[in-house]
């Protein structure tokens, strides 16, 4: 996952150990996200998906280990510091996060009006841009209520990328949505990759979304970086722990407490009635 030219990657975690409550929810993460590509990060829910982005984005700091924004790193720098280098990223929530108080275009105008100093007039031509590329013109003057949870993902990610980032992020894209839908939120992340010449990290367990966007796939598991490779590596690996979770199988460990509550079932219902005499 290294940049093709030999060079390290835009961003890069280094041995990144996490804890929450006595946890260890990030295990000697060692990762590099190669520029202007795509790279799917799969795994159970749990395995520190989402911690993981919040790490790239310094919204959290590690216990151990280090991280990186090009040269900079970034995990040791004061809130000020840290602040023009996220506005080098963008943010799809899983939920979207959209305002509900504001209509579609004062949602994707808001960064515009926190980070820069366009007039108005700049900041509605922007908006119609990305709008256009998100297939969403002529929505500028609805309320999120309005919207279909599609078209609410589209919005959340016109907002994202209004600002023009050079990385985006995405916190599972197409959770919650149906199979037509999800595959219109794959095609705008290739797009926007190959228009904007964005890198991308996608964070998902959706198998058929990781595998029509993903140039490099990465997959955790309680913690740890299990593979790299290519999709077509991840196809072929003989890793089971890889192959347990492209083929949708549980470990008999994660079926034991099924099969001892059927058990606990089957010896209730055999239970013979306590003999109450005549």
């Amino acid at each position: 996952m290294s940049e093709e030219n030999g060079g390290q990657g835009i961003v890069r975690l280094v041995n990144v150990d996490k804890w929450f409550d006595g946890v260890q929810v990030l295990r000697n993460v060692t990762l590099e996200f190669a520029r202007g590509r795509t790279t799917v990060v799969m795994g159970p829910s749990g395995c520190g998906k989402t911690v993981m982005l919040k790490h790239i984005v310094g919204l959290l700091r590690p216990e151990r280990g280090e991280v990186w924004y090009g040269d900079t790193r970034i995990d040791r720098l004061r809130e000020a510091k840290l602040a023009p280098i996220r506005r080098q990223f963008g943010f799809l929530f899983q939920l979207g996060a959209l305002f509900d108080s504001m209509t579609v275009l004062g949602n994707i105008a808001f960064p515009l009006v926190e980070h820069t100093k366009q007039s108005p007039a700049q900041r509605l031509e922007k908006v119609r841009q990305v709008l256009s590329m998100v297939g969403m013109s002529g929505s500028m003057d609805k309320m999120p209520a309005e919207l279909s949870g599609g078209q609410k993902k589209r919005v959340a990610l016109a907002r994202a990328i209004v600002l023009r980032p050079k990385i985006m992020l995405y916190d599972e894209p197409t959770t919650g949505l149906d199979p037509i839908r999800s595959d219109v939120i794959n095609q705008l992340i290739r797009r926007l990759q190959r228009e904007l010449r964005m890198t991308s990290i996608v964070v998902t367990h959706d198998l058929a979304s990781a595998f029509e966007v993903a140039d490099d796939m990465v997959m955790l598991y309680d913690g740890a970086v299990v593979m790299t490779g290519t999709p077509d590596e991840f196809k072929s690996s003989s890793d089971p722990t890889v192959q347990r979770f492209l083929r949708g199988k549980a470990t008999a460990e994660e079926l034991a407490g099924i099969a001892g509550d059927e058990d606990d079932a089957d010896h209730a219902g055999s239970t013979e009635p306590e003999d109450l005499g005549p």
